[in-house]
């Protein structure tokens, strides 16, 4: 394999940047990062090697990936060189898949492992705890994950590093994400669309993204695709997405260390030079960012065969290259020590244990190592919101029910002038799939427009290269960003249709477990919520059909801990507005808001809107029967169309059953169902049995899924006497009210489920039943008909 570099100025494809004695220097410390890498991987004691190595000396149980390690140690190093070079204020995103141990080799020689752990010392002590942690009971896992400093993207799902760097530099000008990108984790199709994040970059208002794709070639098993394309088909192909690629190629130290060092000063200063011209503009024109492709060999300087088998530059060197046991042949142990002495330790570290002065001299110091940066540990740097008083939006509602308004276009108006005071500095801002304005947030749109760097036509709306509204067609992009945002210290939300949000679970996964994890690091800092707001929900995708039909996210995001995540359906406009606040207020949870954005109902004034969403759940008296009595059955409701057909149910009860007494409980925050010892949110069983009694019936009209409502309260003592109505995966292209048919959720199935269940009724309502099921037929004739609902159905209004 040849060295090339291929660069913007071919004249100085052949140039030395670095001096001898800084090859030299850069060598060995790039030599120690491996060093300490494969002692993490094999060694339990003897971290020195000052003894020869025996079995004793080795884990018992060997976990790591090596492949991708040496190549990051070698970024890694450069990395530290430009910084200083050029006082850089820099990140590092580890990309690849189990890249940790390189980037707490990095972390560790810097200084700032140490200081973060003063138990791992910079001494053969602290050596002997870095190695015997690493993929071990009680110790770190093979990613760089949350525990290690300097880091904001685990890495352990691949194809979101280069999103999390966009989001992470996104009102950030002073910052440079460099963004490891490997060559397996570029199949991914997160990874493969977020190459369009330069599309939305502002070079004058943002700060900048490196990437780094790293080309060794393999995946576990299989070659990787970028690598066994053409040099001509992969320039194409990143020039295509617009980049200016450098190319660092090759095997041997010290060609790829000059190769390196000149690659990272063009792409330096390339970055410096686009955005100084940018600032000095009036109009600029979107850059050609650079891009690094590093071609080296999987597992580099590591075995180069074991058992008569290639090892560097195959897939072998993917996970631990050499397995050294007892059950092993003994050449094994042999050539794990010949490997460990390549990198000459005893030229890296003193007697003590501590990497040589000349060598520590390398790193940047204080604040601008990679693993001290504050933007990787973005609670430092948040600042609070500056919010308006969300009660000055308010939906005047006289009576329950007596107006109408669009709950997330009322909360659009708060929104709205959130973005307007959080724009100098630009401290907030709104993510979603160009589904904004379809989600009645329109109003955004009079203080701010979309940011958008790419080209532009006359009939255009709303699209500039600065803009706190960022929207691409990709839930993983708008997903990545925010999450990068929220990390290095922002504020935001996520907007987006309710079905389709689930394109993103496996991403809300891994930033739940990372806001679970660090929140048990007492040196991590809270960073602001992860906030969706669900809209274009089930009930309200007619038009859409059965494709648009899923409210099922919920259920999947109450699996994590309850530490982390809440769950809030509130009714109306006023109760969305506390919950909103309640929520961009909040730190360090996920919170999740499902709301309609079509006109309907207004239930509550806004001093009963803050009352009813501080408690999160409560008897809605004006809606009630039950005062001062025993109840003869409960009808529970969490969500906005849910609530509107109980409310509906209920006067139909009002109307021809007038002795029973009723009472109407409303759920804004699910996770009240659970019980306290469940949830920090949960009601403790003498208020839930409050509530909902211990032995009445309950007809719960739910918005999502029935069973995540059993599941939420499976041993309450009422249980067994809880019926819930919700989503039954019946859907299609029909009306509104139809919808809730399909699905038994409408206000005549709600009667008649109460009908059912409160015994003392007799055979009284078998008429109010036979009625029933008469308007069911009648509705279906009428919609088939007409192609709307009935009038009795459309025009319908509470009368309290």
């Amino acid at each position: 394999m040849e060295t090339t570099l291929l660069a913007p100025a071919p004249a100085l494809a052949f140039a030395t940047p670095l001096a001898p004695d800084t090859l030299r220097l850069i060598d060995a410390y790039w030599r120690a990062a491996n060093y300490l890498s494969v002692g993490q991987m094999y060694l339990y004691d003897n971290p020195l090697l000052r003894e020869p190595l025996t079995l004793a000396h080795i884990k018992p149980l060997l976990l790591g990936h090596w492949g991708t390690t040496p190549g990051q140690n070698f970024i890694y190093t450069h990395l530290n060189r430009v910084i200083s070079r050029y006082d850089l204020d820099m990140i590092y995103v580890c990309g690849p898949g189990h890249g940790g141990p390189a980037v707490v080799a990095g972390t560790y020689l810097e200084g700032t492992y140490s200081e973060v752990y003063p138990h791992i010392s910079q001494d053969e002590a602290g050596l002997r705890k870095l190695f015997r942690q690493f993929s071990f009971p009680g110790g770190i896992s093979s990613h760089a994950g949350p525990q290690t400093p300097g880091s904001i993207h685990e890495g352990g799902e691949l194809g979101y590093s280069l999103s999390h760097a966009f989001g992470a530099v996104f009102d950030n000008p002073e910052l440079i994400v460099a963004c490891v990108i490997g060559d397996g984790e570029a199949e991914t199709g997160p990874l493969a669309t977020a190459w369009h994040g330069n599309k939305f970059l502002n070079p004058i208002s943002d700060g900048a993204v490196l990437p780094i794709l790293h080309l060794n070639g393999y995946k576990i098993s299989n070659p990787t695709v970028l690598a066994r394309i053409t040099h001509e088909e992969l320039d194409q192909l990143l020039r295509g997405y617009g980049w200016t690629p450098y190319y660092v190629e090759g095997h041997e130290p010290e060609l790829m260390h000059q190769a390196m060092a000149l690659a990272l000063d063009e792409a330096v200063e390339n970055i410096l030079a686009i955005q100084h011209n940018a600032q000095s503009q009036t109009e600029p024109t979107r850059p050609r960012w650079p891009l690094i492709v590093l071609r080296s060999p999987k597992g580099w300087t590591g075995p180069k065969e074991v058992d008569g088998q290639p090892n560097e530059g195959s897939f072998r060197a993917h996970q631990v290259p050499l397995a050294v046991s007892a059950d092993t042949p003994p050449a094994h142990l042999a050539q794990l020590e010949a490997w460990l002495r390549s990198y000459r330790p005893e030229e890296l570290f003193d007697e003590a244990g501590r990497l040589l002065p000349e060598l520590a001299e390398l790193a940047p110091l204080g604040a601008r190592r990679m693993g001290a940066n504050p933007h990787a540990n973005g609670g430092l740097l948040l600042q609070p919101l500056h919010l308006p008083d969300f009660a000055d939006y308010a939906v005047a509602v006289p009576a329950p029910g007596t107006v109408e308004a669009s709950d997330t276009g009322t909360v659009g108006k708060f929104l709205r002038d959130i973005v307007q005071r959080n724009s100098a500095p630009r401290n907030f801002r709104i993510f979603g799939p160009d589904e904004t304005l379809s989600n009645k947030l329109g109003s955004v749109f009079e203080v701010t427009n979309r940011q958008w760097d790419a080209d532009t036509a006359a009939h255009d709306e709303f699209l500039a290269p600065a803009g706190s509204v960022v929207e691409m067609l990709s839930e993983h992009q708008c997903e990545g960003w925010l999450e990068g945002y929220l990390l290095t210290g922002r504020h935001g939300l996520f907007n987006s249709y309710e079905a389709f949000i689930h394109i993103v679970d496996s991403m809300f996964n891994q930033h739940a477990k990372w806001l679970k994890s660090t929140a048990e690091i007492p040196w991590r800092r809270n960073i602001a919520s992860l906030n969706y707001l669900l809209t274009s929900t089930v009930w309200r995708q007619d038009h859409n059909g059965f494709t648009h039909q899923d409210p099922g996210f919920m259920d999947h995001v109450v699996n994590k801990k309850a530490s982390i995540v809440r769950v809030y359906l509130p009714p109306d406009a006023n109760c969305l507005l506390s919950v909103m606040d309640h929520c961009l207020r909040s730190r360090h949870y996920v919170n999740v808001i499902v709301a309609a954005k079509h006109p309907a109902p207004q239930w509550l004034s806004m001093d009963a809107a803050i009352k009813h969403c501080t408690q999160g759940i409560g008897i809605w008296p004006w809606a009630s029967s039950d005062a001062g009595q025993e109840p003869d059955a409960i009808m529970a409701c969490c969500g906005d169309v849910p609530t509107l057909e109980t409310l509906a149910a209920v006067s139909i009860l009002r109307e021809h059953l007038p002795e029973l007494k009723i009472r109407v409980v409303n759920v804004v925050d699910l996770l009240r169902l659970q019980r306290s010892i469940d949830h920090p949110h949960g009601l403790s069983d003498a208020d839930y049995d409050a509530l909902f009694t211990r032995d009445k019936p309950v007809i719960f009209a739910f918005h999502g899924y029935p069973w995540l409502v059993h599941r939420l309260t499976y041993n309450r003592p009422n249980n067994t006497h809880l019926h819930v109505r919700g989503y039954k995966e019946e859907g299609t292209i029909t009306t509104a009210f139809d919808m809730t048919v399909l699905n038994e959720l409408d206000r005549f199935h709600l009667v008649m489920d109460v009908l059912d269940r409160v015994p003392q009724l007799g055979n009284r309502g078998a008429h109010l039943k036979q009625l029933l099921k008469d308007k069911l037929v009648e509705h279906k004739q009428y919609i088939y008909r007409h192609g709307q609902d009935m009038p009795e159905i459309q025009d319908w209004k509470w009368v309290g």
